[in-house]
């Protein structure tokens, strides 16, 4: 079996550098990614809802424990130490974590009112087919929003860091690039949004939303931080519907 993007996650090292960084303050998934996902997903109470590629499902517990009375959650992750920590994370809720990867998992049909995935899909060589997957398991009127590490991000070919200057390379020549990161190798898909978009149309979405990673003062402690994320868009978002 070729190496998929959650066996990343199953380097001990990378695993605790990882968790170490999205504690850290004004960290960019909660700063930038998070707010536009809850935007986007609106209110799912009362929802069975899918997140492909839950992580440590932190994310169910924020949803279970606070938002979203009547709440049913399925995480599913190919990553065992992240499901290890999800399962855990868990106990005691309307969840259950599925441990198997996304391109594998055998999706029930029209079983899910609502589908998310954040910040894993550029994992995926072909999301073609995981769009027709997600589209199959959604009832009608269903939703599926989804974010991704912005096109302009996976074409510079740039090691994670602090950097002001980037370097748009081959934007239209997509596949797998890999970059250094949290002390580890990884390969991350580029592709353009262009062709999110297609590929969510071609699998019979109607693209509702697409949305970028633009920083909201209110989200930040502080300003040094607010003022760099003006440089450049982090994440890219869609939000589609399964016609009614």
């Amino acid at each position: 079996m070729s190496e998929k993007g959650s066996d990343f996650y199953d380097n001990d090292a990378v695993f605790q550098t990882y968790m170490e960084l999205r504690q850290g303050q004004d960290n960019a998934n909660d700063t930038l990614e998070k707010p536009v996902i809850l935007e986007l997903i609106g209110d799912a109470a009362g929802k069975n809802m899918l997140d492909l590629g839950c992580g440590d499902a932190r994310f169910a517990t924020e949803l279970l424990g606070v938002r979203h009375n009547g709440l049913a959650y399925t995480g599913v992750e190919g990553s065992t130490n992240m499901v290890t920590s999800a399962r855990e994370s868990v106990k005691g809720l309307n969840a259950r974590i599925e441990h198997s990867y996304l391109e594998e998992w055998s999706y029930p049909t029209d079983t899910y009112d609502l589908v998310i995935s954040r910040l894993a899909i550029h994992y995926i060589e072909d999301v073609n087919s995981l769009f027709r997957s997600v589209y199959s398991t959604l009832k009608k009127n269903g939703l599926f929003v989804f974010s991704v590490e912005h096109p302009v991000i996976t074409s510079t070919l740039q090691p994670s860091g602090m950097e002001t200057n980037w370097v748009v390379d081959q934007y239209f020549i997509e596949g797998y690039r890999e970059q250094q990161w949290l002390g580890g190798s990884v390969k991350k898909m580029h592709r353009s949004i262009e062709s999110y978009y297609m590929a969510l149309q071609q699998a019979g979405f109607r693209v509702e939303q697409l949305r970028e990673s633009a920083p909201q003062r209110a989200n930040f402690s502080d300003e040094e931080n607010y003022e760099r994320r003006k440089h450049i868009p982090l994440f890219l978002f869609l939000a589609a519907r399964k016609p009614d």
